[in-house]
Order: C-alpha cells, then sequence, then structure tokens
C-alpha cells in the first residue's frame, strides 16, 4: 500500500501507535526525498543506505559543533591528542559502551572499522587512504592514527568514519555490496521495527550508552518524493522534524498552526554548479576544460533570480569569484574580486564576448556555439527530481546558458541515482552543494582538494590542481590564524581566477519542526548545535537527544 502525502501519513501514524506498543513515542521525520525507501543499511553506502544509519544507527567518535567554534561534542570516544608533531592522534575509547547486541566496544572495533575504509577505494568517501599510514591498537580503549603527512586539521576528516563492530564486518564477504540487513550499531536507535517502500520505523538500541538522554522510542520515517508533497505533510501537522524548501513558508506552513509550527534557516551550505572536466563527450569535455568557456557560464546565471524566484529569498547570492561567501567575508581577498569579480556578475553580451574571443563560434548555425576545434557542445545539466528549488534555479541557468549560445538542458533523476552519477563522473554539469565549516578551509577541502576528488559528491568536478591542494595542506601545517588567512588568500586567487566551479550562492539550513509532540528542538533562541536532520549533519544526534515528549 503506497500512503499520500497527506491523509494516508495520518492513517500510518494511526495504525503503528494502535498495532505498536501504545507507550511509545514515535518521532516522525523527514531527512530525504526519495520515491521508495531501500532496505540498506550499510553507512559505508553514499547512494541507497537510508538516511537514518550515520549517527542514529552508527555513532561517531566525536562531532565538532559547527555552531560553537568547532568545540568537541564527544561519543565514543572521550578525549584526543595530537603529538607535537602533529605527526600522530592519540584517541582515548569511551568506557562501557555496549553493541546492540551486548557485544562489547573496543579499540578492535576502530582498527576495523579503518581498515576497512583504508582496503577499497569504494568505502573511503572521506579520503583516509592518502590521510592515513595506518591506525594502531595502543590497548583495548586506546586507538593512535598515524598520518602520512602532519595535519592539525585531520580529526574533522577521521571522525566522519563510521564506526562498526569488529565481530560482525570480519565476517562480511563483500563490504561494499553488503546491505547490513541485521545492523547492530552503537547509535540510540538500532532496531527495524518496520520497513517498507513507503516507510520504515527505526527505534531504541537497549543497549545504549546514553540511554538516559534518550527520550524518543522510535523515529519514523515516510517516503515523500519532493517538495511539494513535503509541504502538504508539514502543513497538516504530519511531520515533527524535517529540513525542505517550503516556498513562502509563513503563509504555507507557520499559519497553518502558529502555535506549533516553526523554523529556523541558519545560515548552511554553498551552493556551485560543477562541470565535470573529465565529461564523457569530446565537446563537452573540450569546452569545460577551457576557463574562458567556464568564465562565460557564470556569467550567463542570473544569480539574483535563483535566490529571489527560485528561492523565495531564502539563499544568500555567492558573487565572490573565489566562492568565499558572506559568512567567511573577513578572510576575503580583494584582490580577487579586483581581478576577477566581473566574472560572476549576470552579463549575457559580456559571456559572448568571453566565448567569440576563445575561439567558440556557431559552425552550424544551429544558434548554438562548437569548441575551437568544431565538436558540438551538448551540457546536461543534473538536479534531484522534486528539490523544487534547485530544479528552478536550474532551469534559470540553463536559459541564461542557451542565450549566452551555450547548448544546454536540465534532467531530473532520483536522488540517489544524481548521487551516483556525481561521484562516478557520469554527468556534464551538475547543481550540488559544498559542506563548510568553522573557516573557509572545510569548503575548499571538500569540494577541490585532488585527495578527494571523485570520492564523493561534493568533489565531483574532477578538477586536479597541485599548487591549490599544496596550499591546502600547508594550512593544516599550522595554526597560526595570520598565516592560515595568508593561505586561504592565495587558495581564492587560484579559485577566482581558475573557477573550477560556478558558485551561485548560499543555501540556509533547511530546518521546520512542529512543537505539537515533542518539545526541545534548537532554534535561533536556542541555537545548541546544527538541527537540520539531514543525514550529512552528524549534529543531528545531539538535537535528537534534546527532544523529550510534551507532557
Amino acid at each position: 500500500m503506497k500512503f499520500t502525502a497527506t491523509a494516508g501519513l495520518l492513517a500510518s501514524v494511526a495504525l503503528w501507535t494502535t498495532a505498536a506498543q501504545a507507550e511509545e513515542t514515535v518521532l516522525s521525520a523527514l531527512p530525504e526525498q526519495v520515491t521508495a525507501w531501500v532496505e540498506n543499511f550499510n553507512p559505508f553506502n553514499q547512494t541507497t543506505a537510508a538516511p537514518s544509519v550515520m549517527h542514529f544507527m552508527y555513532e561517531p567518535l566525536i562531532i565538532f559543533n559547527a555552531l560553537d567554534g568547532g568545540k568537541p561534542i564527544y561519543r565514543l570516544a572521550t578525549a584526543f591528542e595530537y603529538s607535537e608533531d602533529l605527526s600522530t592522534i592519540t584517541v582515548t575509547l569511551r568506557e562501557g559502551v555496549q553493541w546492540s547486541d551486548g557485544e562489547a566496544f573496543t579499540a578492535d572495533d576502530v582498527v576495523k572499522s579503518f581498515d576497512l575504509a583504508l582496503s577499497d577505494p569504494a568505502l573511503d568517501s572521506v579520503g583516509m587512504a592518502q590521510m592515513l599510514s595506518g591506525v594502531e591498537k595502543i590497548d583495548e580503549m586506546t586507538v593512535q592514527f598515524n598520518l602520512s603527512t602532519p595535519s592539525s586539521q585531520a580529526m574533522y576528516q577521521i571522525v566522519r568514519v563510521p564506526i562498526v563492530p569488529e565481530h560482525i564486518w570480519s565476517e562480511v564477504a563483500d563490504p561494499v555490496t553488503f546491505t547490513n540487513p541485521d545492523p547492530v550499531g552503537s547509535g540510540p536507535l538500532t532496531e527495524i521495527r518496520r520497513f517498507t517502500p513507503q516507510e520504515y520505523i527505526q527505534c531504541r538500541n537497549d543497549n545504549y550508552w546514553d540511554a538516559e538522554s534518550l527520550k524518543v522510542d522510535c523515529m519514523r520515517f515516510p517516503q515523500i518524493a519532493n517538495n511539494d508533497q513535503a509541504l502538504a505533510a508539514a502543513a497538516n501537522g504530519e511531520l515533527d522534524w524535517m529540513g525542505s524548501f517550503l516556498p513562502d513558508i509563513e503563509n504555507t506552513y507557520v499559519a497553518k498552526d502558529p502555535e506549533h509550527h516553526s523554523y529556523w534557516l541558519p545560515a548552511g551550505s554553498l551552493v556551485a554548479f560543477y562541470m565535470n572536466f573529465e565529461a564523457k563527450e569530446a565537446g563537452d569535455k573540450e569546452a569545460i576544460n577551457d576557463v574562458a568557456f567556464r568564465r562565460a557560464v557564470s556569467m550567463a546565471f542570473d544569480r539574483e533570480a535563483m535566490v529571489e524566484i527560485a528561492g523565495y529569498g531564502y539563499p544568500t547570492i555567492n558573487q565572490y569569484p573565489s566562492g568565499l561567501g558572506r559568512a567567511y567575508h573577513a578572510w576575503n581577498n580583494p584582490e580577487v574580486d579586483d581581478k576577477f569579480g566581473a566574472f560572476t556578475q549576470y552579463d549575457i553580451d559580456g559571456a559572448k564576448v568571453q566565448l567569440a574571443e576563445a575561439g567558440f563560434k556557431d559552425v552550424d548555425g544551429d544558434g548554438f556555439v562548437e569548441t575551437p576545434n568544431g565538436e558540438q557542445i551538448d551540457l546536461e545539466v543534473i538536479v534531484p527530481n522534486g528539490w523544487t528549488d534547485w530544479v528552478n534555479s536550474s532551469q534559470i541557468a540553463v536559459e541564461g546558458l542557451n542565450a549566452a549560445g551555450i547548448k544546454a538542458n536540465v534532467s531530473t533523476p532520483e536522488s540517489a541515482i544524481w548521487t551516483e552519477k556525481l561521484i562516478k563522473g557520469d554527468y556534464d554539469m551538475a547543481i550540488n552543494s559544498v559542506r563548510v565549516g568553522a573557516t573557509p578551509f572545510n569548503q575548499y577541502l571538500d569540494s577541490l582538494h585532488e585527495i578527494n576528488q571523485a570520492k564523493s559528491r561534493f568533489a565531483a568536478s574532477r578538477y586536479y590542481n597541485k599548487e591549490l591542494s599544496g596550499l591546502l595542506d600547508a594550512f593544516t601545517q599550522t595554526s597560526d590564524t595570520d598565516k592560515q588567512m595568508a593561505i586561504i588568500a592565495d587558495v581564492q586567487k587560484i579559485v577566482g581566477e581558475d573557477m573550477p566551479l560556478a558558485y551561485v550562492f548560499n543555501n540556509p539550513r533547511w530546518y521546520q519542526y512542529n512543537t505539537k509532540r515533542f518539545e526541545g528542538f534548537f532554534n535561533a533562541d536556542n541555537p545548541v548545535a546544527n538541527p537540520v536532520v539531514h543525514k550529512t549533519n552528524p549534529a543531528r544526534l545531539i538535537h535528537l537527544l534534546n527532544l523529550r515528549p510534551v507532557e
């Protein structure tokens, strides 16, 4: 039975409440929009794994709180210490933690988890193979990470690797294809009580070490395919915790129940159009590898329309040629703005001039330019189906490209397929996000460093620049803020000149909540940590542990 996004979801809640233990508290959440849930609980899987696997099922070692200056919140670990030369990190693990099957958590589990990540590129989405020379067990509750190159930033990456039980995963024949049908985890919610393509329910881990903090017994994840369905469900009060683009949110959501419907949109991820430097078609590849073409692409983008029309004014325009963004303006190199700022202004005529001067011209008279070598250009811009703000932004982008004489169209695959295409390099152009951190370092590292290319959707451009990567490595070799700012200034010069990504705006963190059934939600008056329920946010675990059923 497939439930609709309105009455069907309410019926689902009623069925669950009557069929299961009535005293359990069940929180309905929407961390991801899909057309059907896939029964995959492998935390190393980046495409089809259920969005509640990381953090809720497999707890991280540490959560670095971006809303509190990157302060560590210790989970499976209780301390970490760098050696004086920054070449090793010693991590102390938490005593008394058990896996959901009752087995004790030890250093063997951490070593096994990193051995898995280091053993196969398909399991190494964080780039551990380049960062680590190995992981050693010092004793039952202590591990040492040996860094290939000294780095003051390594721990921020290390904590993104999922920690899995050695006694389970040592028996797995193929960790890449393993769907983990009977998951054994360390987090608060490990029991899959119900699973269908339309809905799944994930419940309490009876052996959870921090059970005293957990007041939510189960989380329910309804299948919702797009922003319109999300809005319908949210407006009807069917979701407690969600994060979707809701147009005209005051009228379409808050006004439906002003006492309980709320939202908070703190500054969030950077959004850019990625161009695949290894595009499969000869003409597309030739064009994308020409900086004049990339500049023309950027000049064809009406960023103001993307923000005001597609995004209803929620995002913040980003016209920094370096992609820096307003949140990091204190780090800005004004020389980069002066020299390359024209390439982030909406200017169709200027884009045409860029193309013409670089030798791009319309050879066959169809209104679209070919490459200097006479190859056809036909860009497919991919964007996840149902992400209406990004779909509309991509349509605005394509309109500008076509007006400038660049042939392009929009394609809307499912989000899992979009992610897979980005990782595999099976695309021409894509709208995508870039994760941000306490400093600009993270957004450049994740998206542009050579070691991360093709490891995740965030580094999908296949742009390789040794000088840029060397600067980012140098950033990790010092904790002196002045030196770090000088390095980021040089990074901006390279990014501004090369324009490997066409930056367009900074998204807010999409976060809506309903206080009718639960309380304790983070908000502007209680900004404890990033409250977003999306699977890329480890701080959502802290948020979950703060929620309480309304008495």
